[in-house]
């Protein structure tokens, strides 16, 4: 699949509602899927496409119900989770899955402080009125993590919206079955296996950000590249890898590095440059979007910029062999 291509068309009436304290007016009696939904993976896909067979099995509008930050940030006071989908990435995905919206609460003291009756009470019931609930198996919430999957099944019975529960969804890999979870997810990226993450989430996964000035030395080595700073927590492993890149012309082919640079560069922070491929252009200040499609090689320092170059062109050179043998499929625009 194409990495910026969705399983359904967007649905232009998609509803985003943050915080709300009563039923956002598209979503009156909606079936909600509950959980942080982070990646969006193939084990959230499962649980949303069961949403939206029950929403329309019931003539209801299908959500999603999920919190920013994510908790772990909120208790550690800082960011700590690597993220596989910062919200407004998480938003595009859910919503590329054909829901008719969702909701984010702030997860806060507040927040964190209710017990899991009291979330059913107050949120799901008095300011949501939830028509019913789908949770993945291992789904917990409340003050301590004192609620699961059959607690809520429980309280639903008792307070007249219907739950179901779905089953943990399982990938193969080299013929073992393995459980999807973000946290596994996570550990793929972080040995730089991005093909088994992308089978895991559905799509390769991609950092989007603002491309930044950066010190032009690429373009004095006739490879310009597109630079985006990341997050602190992003533990995406150091190399050379095959991309696609969205940017306002579209989606190119492209190769990209992320790491410290150790052959120009003393150290500071990580650093993604992406070149891509039969573009010319300027891109500062534009959003971009780099899909990674495969590790090409690992970080290392070179003896000479001579070195580099030529290493640099024997990698463009791979890349573009190998997404040439995985073609993308034509990608909708931006919005």
């Amino acid at each position: 699949m194409d990495p910026m291509l969705t399983q359904d068309a967007p649905n232009p009436a998609f509803a985003l509602a943050f915080d709300p304290v009563r039923p956002p007016p598209t979503l009156a009696g909606a079936v909600y899927a509950i959980g942080n939904f982070d990646g969006a993976h193939i084990g959230h896909a499962a649980v949303i496409a069961r949403t939206k067979a029950l929403a329309a099995a019931r003539g209801a509008p299908s959500a999603t119900l999920t919190f920013e930050p994510h908790p772990a940030d909120y208790f550690a006071r800082r960011p700590v989770v690597f993220r596989l989908t910062p919200l407004a990435v998480k938003a595009r995905a859910l919503e590329a899955l054909g829901l008719d919206g969702a909701v984010v609460l702030t997860f806060d003291a507040a927040l964190a402080d209710l017990s899991a009756e009291e979330f059913v009470e107050r949120v799901l019931v008095g300011r949501l009125a939830v028509g019913a609930v789908v949770v993945g198996w291992d789904f917990h919430f409340g003050k301590g993590r004192s609620g699961g999957a059959e607690f809520l099944a429980r309280a639903g019975e008792r307070l007249g919206f219907a739950v179901e529960i779905v089953d943990k969804v399982e990938a193969r890999e080299h013929g073992e079955a393995r459980v999807v979870s973000s946290s596994a997810i996570r550990r793929m990226l972080e040995q730089g296996d991005v093909a088994a993450a992308a089978r895991a989430l559905g799509r390769p996964y991609a950092i989007v950000g603002v491309v930044i000035p950066g010190r032009r030395l690429g373009r004095q080595l006739g490879v310009p590249t597109a630079n985006v700073a990341t997050e602190a927590t992003n533990r995406l492993a150091f190399g050379v890898y095959a991309a696609r890149a969205r940017v306002p012309a579209g989606v190119f082919d492209a190769v990209a590095s992320y790491g410290l640079r150790p052959t120009v560069a003393g150290g500071g922070a990580p650093l993604l440059e992406t070149h891509l491929f039969d573009f010319d252009g300027d891109l500062y200040g534009q959003e971009i979007e780099v899909a990674f499609v495969e590790r090409l090689r690992e970080e290392r320092k070179f003896a000479s910029l001579e070195a580099l170059k030529a290493q640099m062109a024997r990698d463009m050179a791979q890349a573009r062999a190998l997404l040439a043998a995985s073609p993308a499929a034509a990608s909708p625009p931006s919005r």
